[in-house]
């Protein structure tokens, strides 16, 4: 799950418990800013604001404020003895994104989920499969989430690589879908073949 988001003045892509840095924010370190011009979201299905996406909110926390490296200015016209050097550095603001709320199908997931446990309490486990526990591999948003629990960069090669992982895993083990758990595992005893977030 992301969302494109403008935050003073530009745009980015956003998930949960990411952290970047943006144009000086107002507020104190510590406060909880939110933001609402979300102009695309991808949560399952894409949604495309025409501007922005309705009832959609990314809130994050400040973490702190900061100055960014120093860029140097330079304006020189040749052969008038005219040269000018200035450096510039961007106040900054640094956030952690803590959620994205808004979407209209949370509660109806999370009482799928319930209705699901309660069936799982009462009947043998005969649906470890289900859609909302197993890893779609033609999706990059679920394979980046797996990468990035685990410390890992969401690369196009670490995404061909766990998905080459999960096919042999599928056929060496008769399944035809993979939880989480399993892909978590793949992830574990295959760590060092994956190249770590620099």
């Amino acid at each position: 799950m992301f969302a494109i988001v403008e935050i003073a003045g530009l745009q980015y892509k956003v998930g949960q418990d990411q952290k970047l840095y943006v144009n000086r924010l107002a507020g104190e370190v510590g406060d909880t800013v939110s933001f609402t011009n979300v102009l695309m979201t991808v949560n399952g299905s894409i949604s495309i604001g025409a501007p922005a996406v309705e009832g959609i909110t990314v809130d994050a926390e400040i973490l702190t404020h900061l100055k960014g490296d120093k860029v140097i200015v330079f304006k020189k016209k040749r052969r008038k003895g005219y040269q000018k050097k200035n450096g510039h550095r961007q106040y900054l603001t640094q956030i952690r994104i803590t959620g994205i709320t808004g979407f209209p199908a949370v509660e109806k997931s999370e009482k799928r989920l319930s209705e699901n446990s309660d069936k799982a309490s009462v009947t043998p486990d005969t649906n470890s499969g289900a859609d909302s526990e197993t890893v779609n591999f033609s999706e990059d948003h679920e394979l980046n989430y797996n990468l990035k629990k685990h410390g890992l960069s969401a690369s196009k090669d670490n995404r061909e690589k766990l998905v080459s992982l999960g096919s042999e895993y599928r056929d060496s083990s008769g399944k035809s879908e993979l939880t989480h758990a399993d892909v978590a595992n793949l992830i574990q005893e295959n760590i060092s073949e994956f190249k770590v977030k620099s």
